[in-house]
């Protein structure tokens, strides 16, 4: 009897102990490989006469993770001083008012494509990396709150930033030049208000004001008094530039940036009102494990949601299946290049239905034009938050957002135990209706769908 026992508790340990080391194992292969490497070198000159050394990918096996770009940093007694130069790369006095200034200091920085701090943390880009793009206007006090929650995210130094202007200030790219904690490029909406400000894709003096009649604006022969939207409005300028900038962007990323040429990995997708989660980056490898497991058909991440009751000790771990809604699935949007193909593809869609909302638009292209529309798998405990108090579609007596943040911070500190899951599970499908949206407007214009057309072909970048 006494055999029998010691016996029985033998097998229970080994069981044990069996079951902790596959618990482990599903942890490493839901993570990113860090410590892959090819074996080609070859050098890479950046501009400013820095030599950078790079590794390409050559013969790696199917189990390793694949690199497009691997570029190195440099020892901590190198004799450059990137930090010295970065403050130097842009021009501190053109003024509002010098467009033409403007348009080439924008022209030049595109085409540069510098890449801050890579002598510091070097840059590792293949299919499990992470791109992090921010679209940001001209509100630099929620720019400077997003970058400071961005700083705490662990292995920020490992993904490359992209932040996206469509408003040239050197109030905004002193915030980027301060970041020294990860690679970090700055981009520049070529056909923005602040260069534009009396001619189209701006408003002209001449445009029909919003409100004018179909018929007042044929007898006054205002610029587009043949194009109202489908509620009879004109175009305001400030509300298409969004849609504008977010194509346009995509755009010159998957197609227009060296680096990402061959790019294979996800890119995530920010506005400047957020404030990030510190596990947002291990969370989405988590849900990149969990695509690739049990939702191959699933093309998009999503790590944010609007919910206003975020329970982590219920739901931290917990993945909702959902097929894409513009009001439930535009904060922390990731995805890799074939959904831009998709988006491209339908180029016609996007570029003249007459929403000037992007996000509206994309579900439209989900509905009736991406076949077997956007399938996503989306955090149920939110790695996002939304800051903004103030903005395009929310108006505010109050616009600081201190507040805001406050609560944000207390929230995550309260539940830091149920951040960085072991393990993500799906939780079950969502039940929302999907419909096609109803246009909003605003998009009728047929200057507004040529140039649209224009960043998707390729023949208007700059």
């Amino acid at each position: 009897m006494r055999l029998s026992l010691r016996r029985g508790l033998r097998i229970l340990l080994v069981t044990a102990m069996v079951g902790f080391v596959l618990l482990n194992l599903h942890v490493l292969y839901n993570t990113p490989d860090s410590t892959s490497r090819s074996k080609t070198t070859g050098s890479l000159s950046q501009n400013g006469g820095t030599d950078t050394h790079v590794q390409y990918t050559t013969g790696q096996s199917s189990a390793t993770p694949k690199l497009s770009l691997l570029i190195t940093p440099k020892p901590a007694n190198s004799s450059s001083n990137s930090t010295v130069n970065a403050k130097q790369r842009y021009h501190r006095n053109i003024t509002v008012n010098d467009t033409e200034a403007l348009k080439y200091e924008i022209a030049r920085i595109n085409a540069e494509q510098y890449v801050h701090n890579l002598d510091k943390f070097g840059l590792s880009l293949g299919s499990q990396s992470l791109v992090i793009v921010i679209q940001t206007h001209d509100r630099p006090e929620y720019l400077k709150i997003l970058l400071d929650s961005l700083r705490k995210v662990k292995d920020v130094e490992k993904s490359l930033l992209i932040v996206s202007h469509d408003v040239y200030s050197s109030q905004l790219n002193e915030l980027i030049e301060a970041i020294d904690y990860c690679p970090v490029m700055q981009i520049f909406f070529p056909f923005s208000q602040q260069i534009y400000s009396t001619e189209f894709p701006g408003q002209h003096a001449n445009d029909c004001p919003r409100n004018a009649k179909k018929d007042e604006a044929l007898a006054s022969k205002c610029n587009n008094a043949e194009h109202p939207d489908k509620y009879g409005h004109y175009r305001e300028a400030k509300y298409c530039q969004a849609k504008h900038h977010w194509i346009w962007k995509l755009q010159h990323i998957f197609e227009g940036l060296h680096l990402l040429k061959d790019y294979e990995g996800n890119v995530m997708l920010l506005e400047d009102d957020y404030y990030l989660s510190e596990d947002i980056i291990f969370s989405t490898h988590m849900l990149r494990g969990l695509k690739e497991r049990e939702c191959p058909e699933c093309r998009m991440l999503v790590l944010g949601n609007y919910d206003k009751n975020q329970n982590y000790a219920i739901n931290g771990a917990k993945v909702e299946r959902a097929f894409w809604i513009s009001s439930k699935h535009n904060m922390g949007m990731t995805f890799n290049k074939s959904v831009w193909l998709e988006i491209k593809k339908c180029s016609d869609d996007f570029c003249t239905f007459d929403d000037y909302n992007w996000d509206w638009t994309l579900q439209h292209l989900s509905m009736k034009c991406i076949p077997d529309k956007i399938k996503l798998l989306v955090m149920k405990a939110s790695r996002i938050f939304h800051v903004g108090e103030c903005g395009m579609h929310k108006k505010s007596k109050n616009c600081d957002p201190d507040s805001v943040v406050k609560q944000v911070e207390a929230r995550l500190t309260e539940n830091r135990q149920h951040l960085y899951p072991n393990l993500v599970s799906l939780a079950g499908d969502s039940r929302f209706k999907l419909r096609d949206p109803k246009p909003n407007g605003g998009w009728g214009d047929i200057r507004d769908h040529n140039l649209c057309k224009q960043y998707l072909n390729g023949s208007r970048t700059r």
